[in-house]
Parts: structure tokens; C-alpha cells; sequence
């Protein structure tokens, strides 16, 4: 009976032990020793240089907003958390922790930073003066460069509070990249202090559809918002220093709505009304003339005039603006869901293909064609500022612009297409990685997909980012991938936060691990841990 009892304690003991070791993404190697590390508010923070000190700064930073104090910052010492940035290739990291110190040595900044993402992981989800940690060896390293996650501010304006606290869910998830889509025809949202009608008039609309597209109803309220050039930099400062890469979108030649009712010169046709192109089983509210920010989701054909300079000395000028308050080398400028029936009828449109030589085939118009010179004229402008241009796979039709980087999001095809022309590729197919999706066959709030098409955590979990059919030399072309939040029905934070959560951390391992090197039940159980870390942000998740 005492060796049953001791085996039963033994196992007991093993599986709190594997509980305290919970970690997402899962690291590359996990050995798990006796004995704990106690962190009390005198353990010191031993950081030697300017990015260890930022690291340490941000890991206090955590734990004041978590368990209620910061820890003693030293540039030398043997005790306690010693934080080592190396000049390594890779961002790579090594978390060695025993009775007497945690040493956390990253290959480069971002290495060591993860290295303390995983720290925050070894907490106790309970707060505490002190803080028991278990003893370990972790050696890790990401699968992917490139690891991101987008979010819509043009359907719906989000506070910069949020958008920081988004930031910050990208860095607790060792996620590098956020993608910030800015414009849209429902709001244009960056300030540009040479249109200043863009924010005065464009990110602004009148009201907004009630429920599921059409809609039923109008709500009858002005809705808007935008962040100025001084909120701008102080985002990608904040993000710069959880080493997050912020992309700025600015939609071309679609999705233009916010500008023309800034600006109509834009519209190949100024004087038609934007109620014109409203969806007759919608319900529009206010005065109904005039170019004005579309009340109703969806696709629309009022565009930007490709037949016009003008279009294009207002496109050049907000980058000029744009561009310098983003370090990125990238600059997305979308390229997708452009309809061409007002350049079929316009008359500017129409001379520029002659002009042009522009020929149509059996499979495409010319106007189709149009849209590649379109791309292809603004990415000369924007590789001469010596930045690269990302756009949606719409931009591969009529041939690709030629350093341009492809985001495959109508499933996988267009990503294929591009590495197969020797272009790099980042991979966010709808069907694996669009959070906006719902995520059980049946849905309390309203969705797009409106309890039609579910995207479950176990299907993003087991995402493929590099697909089988690219041969050894394609696939280093797959630069990594990433999910979109696109907000026609997520209006607030908590809805954006029910959205992401848990799919994030199911996405975070897809993007840090092989598809082959995972396991969806061991997945399950951590996820179970990282529950309570989402209770302990004060997150608000599915399944809660």
C-alpha cells in the first residue's frame, strides 16, 4: 500500500511539474529539472546592455501590471535573471534556470526577448509576492520569419489604448509583425496634414447598417475616429521596442471610399453620388447626395481613377507623408477588390489604355490590365523612397509588379503562384487564418461568415504555412504568414479580444513550429494554463 501511495505521489508530482511547464508556442526542446527558482521583489535584473535594459524594462513592466511590483535593474551580477544578447544569426534564445539564477541568452535582441515571453510562461497564473519558477533548460528558435497579425481600423476605430494592448498581445505571443490596415471606403483613419480632409471628412460616416449584411436598419449615428501623425509615431515606437515591425496599409486602387468623400477629384466620376452605388436593400441614413463614407460593408465600384495624374500625384503625396513614420522597408497598398466597371465607362480610363497599348485577351478585359500598370506605377514610386511594396494576391493579375511581396488570402493559390515566379510570399489563406470567421457552427453574435462557415482552433492549429506542392527551392520563398481581424462586425475591444482569443495562441504555435513537430491534444492541455493567463490580463476569450 506505501509503494502504491508513493508511486501515486511520484505521478502526482509529475503531472503538476508538466502543468508548470505550459508554455505557447511550444519551445523546440523543454527539459525540466528538480528544484524551482523563487522570485521575490529583491531578485535583481541583470542587464549589461541598452537591450537588455529595454527587456528588463518591459518584463517589469508586466509584472507591476500583473502581481503588483517591479524588480532591481543591475548591469552586472550572478544572481538572480541574467538576460545576454549575442550578435548570432537567427533570433534564436537559451532559458537555463536553476535554484540560483534564470539565464536567458538570446542569439539576437528579439531572441532574448522571447527568451523572456517564455519566462512570463513559467509564472504562476496566481498573483503573488512571490513567485516560484520551476528549474529548466529551454533551447528555442522560430520556424518562420515572418509572423503576423493584422488588424482593420477602417471598418471600425480602435483607441490607441487598444491598439497598444493589441501590440502587446503580438509580443506575448513571440509574433513580430502587426499589420495596420488604415484606409477603407467605411473611414480613413491616418492623419495627412496635406489632405486634411481625409480626417475631417473621409473618417467619418453617418451611420452604419444594424446586423448581418444588408442589414436591418441603420443605426442613424456619425461614427469615426483617426489617429494623428503624433499617435502614429508613438505606436510604432511602442511596438518598435517589443520588436514588432508595424506595416501600414494604404488600400489602392480599391477600397478608396474614405478619400473620394474627402476628396471626389478621385472618382472617375465626381458628381455621382456615393448613395448611387449603396446596396439597394440597405438602409442609408442622412442626406443622400454628394461623395460621402459608405454607410454598408462590401465591395464597391466607386474606385480611384487610374485614368487621372491627379489620382496619382494625391497617392504619392500620402506616402510621401506616410512613409517616413514607419521604419519598415514594406509598405502594403492592398491591390484587392477593385471593380472595374467605372474605368469601363470613363472616358480619362480610356485614353490612358489606348495611350498605354493596353490589350485585352480572351480571359481579361483591358481594364483588368489597367490595374497592373495601376501597381506597378506606384511601386516604382515607392521603391525609389527605398521601401518594397506587399500587396493582396489580386495584384498577381495582369502580371506582378516585380519586387513586390504577395499576401496569399484567397486561400493558398495565389501564394503558390507567386513562388513559383520567384516572388516572396507571406500566406494568410481565408479558410486557415481570417479571424473574423466564427469559430463553432453556431454563433451568440453576429459574424460575417453568420453561422455559416466556422474556423475551430484545432483547423488554424494545424495550418500548414508552407504548402507540399512548392518544390526545396520555393519554399525558403514563404517568408511566414499571418491572421487577419477584419472588423465589419467587431466594433469594440472586447469583441476583438473574444475573436483572437484562444485562436492566437493556436496560431502563434503554426507559426513557430513545423506542422510536423506539433500535437493538437498536448496543445489542448496548455491551452488550459493559458486560460488563466488571459483571466490574469483581464482578456476576454471564446469559451470563457
Amino acid at each position: 500500500m506505501r509503494v502504491i501511495l508513493c508511486v501515486i505521489a511520484c505521478f502526482s508530482l509529475l503531472c503538476v511539474r508538466a502543468q508548470e511547464v505550459s508554455i505557447i508556442p511550444q519551445p523546440k526542446s523543454v527539459v525540466l529539472k528538480n528544484g524551482s527558482f523563487v522570485l521575490n521583489r529583491s531578485t535583481p535584473i541583470v542587464a549589461p546592455s541598452k537591450d537588455d535594459k529595454n527587456i528588463a524594462a518591459l518584463f517589469n513592466t508586466y509584472l507591476k501590471s500583473y502581481y503588483g511590483f517591479t524588480l532591481p535593474v543591475v548591469s552586472k551580477g550572478t544572481k538572480g535573471i541574467l538576460l545576454t544578447t549575442r550578435s548570432a544569426s537567427g533570433d534564436g534564445y537559451t532559458l537555463d534556470a536553476d535554484n540560483a539564477a534564470i539565464r536567458i541568452t538570446g542569439n539576437s535582441a528579439a531572441g532574448t526577448f522571447y527568451g523572456t515571453q517564455s519566462l512570463i510562461q513559467l509564472l504562476p497564473v496566481e498573483k503573488s509576492n512571490t513567485l516560484s519558477i520551476p528549474t529548466v533548460s529551454i533551447t528555442d528558435a522560430p520556424d518562420l520569419a515572418y509572423r503576423g497579425l493584422m488588424l482593420d481600423v477602417g471598418r471600425h476605430y480602435f483607441p490607441v489604448a487598444f491598439v497598444k494592448k493589441y501590440i502587446d498581445y503580438i509580443a506575448l505571443h513571440k509574433m513580430n509583425y502587426f499589420h495596420w490596415h488604415l484606409t477603407e471606403d467605411q473611414g480613413w483613419r491616418i492623419e495627412i496634414k496635406k489632405y486634411p480632409k481625409l480626417t475631417a471628412v473621409g473618417a467619418w460616416r453617418n451611420g452604419t447598417i444594424i446586423g448581418n449584411f444588408p442589414g436591418k436598419g441603420n443605426d442613424n449615428k456619425k461614427y469615426g475616429g483617426f489617429y494623428t501623425q503624433a499617435e502614429v509615431k508613438d505606436i510604432v515606437a511602442y511596438a518598435a521596442k517589443r520588436y514588432i515591425t508595424v506595416i501600414p496599409e494604404i488600400e489602392m486602387p480599391g477600397h478608396g471610399g474614405g478619400a473620394i468623400a474627402a476628396y471626389p477629384y478621385l472618382s472617375c466620376f465626381p458628381d455621382k453620388p456615393t448613395f448611387d452605388y449603396f446596396p439597394k436593400q440597405s438602409t442609408w441614413a442622412g442626406d443622400k447626395s454628394g461623395k460621402q463614407v459608405q454607410q454598408a460593408w462590401g465591395v464597391y465600384e466607386d474606385v480611384f481613377c487610374a485614368g487621372k495624374e491627379s489620382t496619382f500625384k494625391f497617392l504619392e503625396d500620402v506616402l510621401n507623408e506616410v512613409l517616413p513614420l514607419f521604419p519598415s522597408k514594406y509598405v502594403h497598398i492592398g491591390g484587392d477588390e477593385c471593380p472595374k466597371k467605372n474605368w469601363e465607362k470613363c472616358p480619362l480610363c480610356q485614353k490612358r489604355i489606348q495611350e498605354l497599348g493596353i490589350k485585352g485577351d480572351k480571359e481579361h478585359s483591358p481594364e483588368h490590365y489597367l490595374q497592373s500598370y495601376f501597381i506597378q506605377r506606384m511601386e516604382k514610386f515607392i521603391n525609389a523612397k527605398g521601401k518594397h511594396i506587399i500587396g493582396w494576391d489580386e495584384i498577381l493579375e495582369g502580371g506582378l509588379a516585380p519586387n513586390a511581396t504577395v499576401m496569399s488570402w484567397r486561400g493558398e493559390k495565389g501564394g503558390i503562384t507567386a513562388a513559383r515566379q520567384k516572388h516572396q510570399v507571406i500566406m494568410t489563406p481565408n479558410n486557415y487564418v481570417y479571424f473574423d470567421y466564427q469559430q463553432s457552427p453556431k454563433e451568440d453574435s453576429v459574424t460575417i461568415t453568420n453561422n455559416r462557415n466556422s474556423l475551430p482552433i484545432e483547423k488554424v492549429y494545424n495550418w500548414k504555412v508552407v504548402p507540399d506542392s512548392l518544390t526545396a527551392a520555393e519554399r525558403p520563398l514563404i517568408w511566414g504568414g499571418q491572421a487577419n481581424l477584419w472588423t465589419e462586425y467587431i466594433s469594440n475591444p472586447k469583441k476583438a479580444e473574444y475573436m483572437l482569443f484562444p485562436r492566437m495562441s493556436a496560431l502563434s504555435e503554426a507559426l513557430w513550429k513545423p506542422k510536423a513537430d506539433r500535437n493538437f491534444d498536448d496543445f489542448k492541455n496548455r491551452l488550459e494554463v493559458q486560460k488563466k493567463r488571459y483571466d490574469l490580463w483581464g482578456a476576454n476569450y471564446f469559451g470563457k
